[in-house]
C-alpha cells in the first residue's frame, strides 16, 4: 500500500468514526445528564478527531508532491494524536476511569507537532 493510501484511508476512517460518534452523542448521550461535563467531553472528543481526520487527509494529499520525510511524521503525530487525544476522552467517558486523563495532553503535544511539522514542509518544500 502506497504511504498517501495510508493517509486517506486513515483520514477517512477517523472522519467516519468521528461522524457516527457525533451521531451517537446526540441522540444516545442524555443531554440532560446531571453531569454535563460528560457531554462536553464526548463533544471535544470528536470535535478534536474530526479535525485531525481531515489533517490526515491534507497529509496524503502532500505525501503525493512532497517527498519530504516530515510529511509522513506528521500524519504518525496526528494519528498518535487522535488516539491519546480522543481516545483517552472516550474512555473517560465510557468508562468513568479519570486516571488514564494523564494521555489527553501527550496527545494535544502530538497535534501541535504534526502541525509545526507541516510548517518545517512548508519552509523546506522547493
Amino acid at each position: 500500500m502506497d504511504k498517501k493510501n495510508l493517509w486517506l484511508i486513515l483520514g477517512a476512517f477517523n472522519a467516519a468514526f468521528a461522524v457516527l460518534a457525533g451521531a451517537y452523542g446526540a441522540h444516545l448521550i442524555d443531554v440532560g445528564h446531571p453531569d454535563s461535563a460528560i457531554l462536553l467531553t464526548f463533544q471535544k472528543a470528536v470535535r478534536y478527531q474530526m479535525y485531525h481526520a481531515f489533517a490526515l487527509i491534507i497529509v496524503a494529499l502532500l505525501a503525493n508532491t512532497i517527498k519530504l520525510k516530515m510529511v509522513d511524521i506528521s500524519g504518525w503525530l496526528f494519528l498518535s494524536g487522535i488516539i491519546l487525544f480522543s481516545g483517552s476522552l472516550y474512555f473517560i467517558v465510557f468508562t468513568g476511569i479519570q486516571w488514564i486523563e494523564f494521555l489527553a495532553p501527550i496527545g494535544g503535544f502530538a497535534f501541535t507537532f504534526g502541525w509545526l511539522g507541516l510548517m518545517y514542509v512548508g519552509f523546506k518544500n522547493k
